[in-house]
């Protein structure tokens, strides 16, 4: 089997986890079968104090920055009824309270010792750690007003080797939790243990019903760093220092959208409205086209899909035609540097419906 057919078969069992193993919240308790309404939520996950601090910038949605954090991008994929919905921040390390905690021993000197760990360890960096946490206010708005829905407390963590830490630097970390289709307002707070620094950030996004579509769309079209397999789904939420997770896979995405020359274009994203066959299949055509202004770069041999989770990998390769006298011969190159459309044009042979997305990326 190769290596896309591996990956094709390992996200169909992811999405079939997806559906089949609930989420847990924060205090590892199996939510309750939530409807497509979004009703109240009567547990309190949240301090009074943080609570307060929250409420504090929540109509001008100004934060409080003793740590200083933003929430900057969202995506979202099915789960359940539910959409398993992943949010991206970033956080200074300044604001997080990093310290030392020893080297960054690489396994193999496990069985050192005397003076040839002394040596290892001064070779090595140390590591830097900070504890926090983090809390998750999700409000349902109505009438362009922000009503609580769910409060989730996250209990959080971070390791960066001394070699690149950076206390003026920003890193990147995500949250996933699963909600019902609506309109929110997500009122998201950082604090150091003692509750003492505070830092609040506010981020509005639409989780569409999809149930309700009637045409074919998609979930937010995003490119993959790296694909991981996990050995089982979490149970909990938690926060994620440079990737996210889907069930049971491990997401590096490349949200920069910026390629290297040769390097492929991995792709990610959730298919609805597609019907399946009377033998319970799908029959989903996908044709990829990469055009650069008017003019098409590349244009790859069409996709057939019997699922309607799509990872491809595209191969960033031109086929150029080069002219001696008479003869013509063909060559693959690399696309070169420039600012590049993708094109994604989806066909349900079941239902006989269509659309095309689009996602912009450079090659650097």
């Amino acid at each position: 089997m190769n290596a896309k057919k591996i990956i094709l078969s390992l996200l169909m069992a992811a999405f079939i986890v997806c559906l089949v193993v609930p989420a847990l919240d924060a205090a590892g308790q199996k939510p309750q079968a939530k409807s497509k309404k979004p009703q109240s939520e009567e547990r309190i996950f949240i301090p009074k104090e943080i609570k307060a601090a929250l409420q504090e910038g929540m109509l001008t949605k100004q934060g409080r920055q003793d740590i200083p954090v933003t929430v900057f991008y969202n995506l979202f994929l099915p789960a359940q009824e539910n959409l398993h919905a992943i949010f991206f921040l970033k956080i200074k390390n300044s604001g997080l309270g990093f310290s030392p905690v020893g080297s960054a021993l690489a396994p193999e000197t496990d069985n050192i010792s005397g003076p040839a760990l002394q040596e290892a360890v001064a070779q090595q960096p140390a590591l830097f750690q900070a504890s926090f946490n983090v809390f998750l206010q999700f409000n349902i708005m109505e009438k362009g007003e922000p009503k609580s829905f769910r409060e989730v407390y996250v209990p959080s963590s971070a390791q960066i080797k001394g070699d690149t830490f950076d206390p003026e630097k920003e890193e990147t970390y995500t949250v996933g939790y699963p909600l019902p289709p609506g309109q929110y307002l997500l009122a998201l707070a950082v604090t150091s243990l003692d509750l003492q620094k505070i830092g609040t950030a506010y981020y509005e996004f639409t989780l569409p019903d999809m149930s309700m579509a009637k045409e074919l769309d998609t979930t937010p079209v995003f490119f993959v760093k790296q694909l991981d397999k996990m050995e089982a789904p979490e149970t909990g939420t938690m926060l994620h220092q440079g990737y996210c997770t889907y069930s049971i896979l491990k997401v590096v995405p490349n949200l920069e959208k910026m390629f290297a020359v040769g390097e492929n274009l991995d792709i990610f994203y959730f298919i609805f409205g597609a019907q399946p066959n009377q033998e319970q299949r799908f029959d989903i055509e996908v044709n990829y086209e990469v055009k650069k202004g008017e003019q098409t770069a590349i244009r790859w041999t069409p996709q057939m899909y019997n699922s309607p989770l799509v990872s491809q990998p595209l191969p960033l390769k031109q086929t150029v035609q080069i002219k001696t006298g008479e003869d013509v011969r063909t060559e693959q190159r690399d696309l070169e540097p420039g600012n590049y459309t993708l094109i994604i044009k989806i066909d349900d042979k079941v239902s006989g419906k269509s659309v095309t997305k689009t996602v912009d990326f450079e090659v650097k």
